[in-house]
């Protein structure tokens, strides 16, 4: 794989599919994402229980991240992972905080910035109640939530904890921090579940 870069994604479930459980469509969707033309995952985190965003909204999820090395562009990229998303039976139509079967976010790559830093930072400073109903209609990289998202950045901290922003200039571990030990109330790693390699 020539001219790679690392991209990371962030994977998030919570209702059960055709392949079990919650946690196991994040392995078994890990190895279909590792299985694709030109991407490979080359390291991959625990798994996490977090409840549900808003609270209440349904069942606890199970969420990882895994780092890729990719020669795919962005966009070609997020194509890939909405199709498995797909195949899984996920459904776009149920809203943005909904229970889903399969989540597979684009998170960054390398230190890419896309489109610009102006609407990234629209995007970062929107109020969580247009968050709910509004959202980009491109890419935007890094994702625009990462900096806020407890469930993204403790496991992506086991896995790259110092990838850096490449507009707020923190790291992983230094977002994860800055959130305050609260940020984790109710998360915890789900037992049998360790840091995985892919060969």
């Amino acid at each position: 794989m020539s001219n790679f870069t690392f991209a990371f994604i962030g994977l998030g479930a919570n209702l059960p599919s055709a392949e079990g459980s919650a946690s196991e469509a994040l392995i078994t969707a890990a190895g279909i994402v590792h299985a694709e033309p030109d991407i490979s995952i080359v390291a991959f985190s625990r798994l996490w229980r977090t409840p549900a965003f808003p609270a209440g909204s349904g069942p606890d999820f199970a969420n990882a991240v895994a780092k890729l090395r990719t020669n795919l562009p962005p966009e070609t990229l997020l194509d890939r992972l909405h199709k498995i998303e797909a195949d899984f039976g996920r459904d776009r139509s149920t809203g943005r905080w909904s229970a889903r079967v399969l989540d597979l976010d684009l998170l960054a790559m390398n230190d890419l910035v896309l489109p610009d830093p102006d609407l990234q930072q629209h995007w970062r400073e929107l109020a969580p109640d247009r968050q709910r109903v509004e959202a980009p209609d491109r890419l935007l990289l890094p994702h625009p939530r990462i900096q806020d998202r407890a469930f993204v950045l403790a496991p992506w901290a086991e896995i790259a904890p110092n990838w850096r922003h490449p507009l707020l200039r923190q790291s992983v571990a230094q977002m994860l921090a800055a959130l305050g030990p609260d940020a984790l109330t109710g998360m915890k790693p789900m037992s049998g579940h360790n840091i995985r390699a892919f060969p």
